[in-house]
């Protein structure tokens, strides 16, 4: 038994059984693969892939045992090399964090800032995209730290961390009618074209919800997964926009008026998260501290196994 084969049955997995991607992701040939597996198996003594003809259809009973000792194996084995890095070259390498751009935009510059001060020889790489995407990097390891305010902490093999909450704002062009209320209700949102996130991005779910639990039906007539395309729409006057309340800069967006003062949507948290397992190096304690001030270094330690 090796690495290399280990190595083929996982990423086998990840890449759907199809044994051409796996091949292009471990820079080896599709025939040095299946011989991989297939050493594998023989040394076993049992099969871990069902087949169907030479062709791998999925992982057979005993195989989604062994996949799950395959991982744990692999990730273990990248511990032991991430540990040692961490005292051979301390304050250098690279962190990657997957987010949205919601929190690369508006929440991490600052951050990133300080970061880069501390640690200016760590390369630190933000991956934008979906919450689900998010969840994928993280769990497939090509991510360290996932930051989002949807599905991470939904995710039972991820340790998780509340950053901050925060409230959705409503924004409108100026002189639009909803800026001669004090205090707009839901019902008074409702009667006007609604621009706000996509499913699945920014507390959306949380929009969707108020309306609901009041028995109303929003006129979303158009969705981005961004807030600086919402506001955009909104300041050309397609209709009013439901944003992050720190993607609102009253200097920046002086075009546009916004509630600041109205709480009508549940608030939300954005969370970071690692995998559970895997070993994060000093400098990514040090990230999730400096994006959660409120939680200590050492609570930080011990809920990732570090204590």
């Amino acid at each position: 038994m090796n690495f290399q084969q280990l190595r083929s049955v996982r990423e086998t997995i990840r890449c759907n059984f199809n044994l051409t991607e796996v091949a292009n992701t471990l820079y080896t040939s599709q025939p040095g693969v299946s011989r991989h597996i297939r050493e594998l198996e023989e040394e076993l003594g049992v099969e871990i892939f069902e087949r169907h003809g030479k062709r791998l259809i999925g992982l057979t009973d005993i195989g989604h045992q062994v996949a799950r000792y395959v991982e744990r194996t692999l990730r273990e084995a990248q511990n032991i090399t991430t540990a040692s890095n961490n005292y051979t070259a301390r304050d250098s390498g690279t962190l990657t964090i997957a987010t949205t751009h919601t929190q690369a935009r508006y929440a991490l510059p600052k951050v990133v800032l300080e970061f880069r001060k501390r640690f200016p020889n760590v390369t630190l790489a933000l991956q934008q995209g979906s919450p689900r995407q998010i969840v994928e990097a993280l769990r497939e390891g090509r991510a360290d730290i996932g930051f989002a305010s949807e599905a991470l902490h939904r995710q039972t093999d991820f340790v998780h961390f509340s950053a901050y909450t925060w409230l959705h704002r409503v924004i409108t062009p100026l002189g639009h009618p909803l800026t001669q209320l004090e205090h707009p209700t839901l019902a008074d949102l409702a009667q006007y074209p609604i621009i706000t996130y996509e499913q699945g991005f920014t507390g959306r779910h949380r929009v969707d919800e108020a309306f609901y639990k009041e028995g109303l039906t929003p006129q979303v007539i158009m969705t981005a997964i961004d807030a600086d395309t919402i506001k955009t729409y909104v300041q050309l006057g397609i209709g009013i926009g439901l944003v992050a309340e720190h993607a609102y800069d009253p200097i920046k967006d002086d075009g546009l008026h916004c509630f600041t003062q109205t709480q009508l949507i549940a608030p939300n948290t954005a969370t970071l998260a690692v995998r559970e397992g895997v070993y994060l190096r000093d400098y990514g304690v040090a990230f999730i501290k400096a994006v959660a001030p409120q939680i200590s270094t050492q609570e930080i330690l011990e809920r990732i196994g570090r204590s």
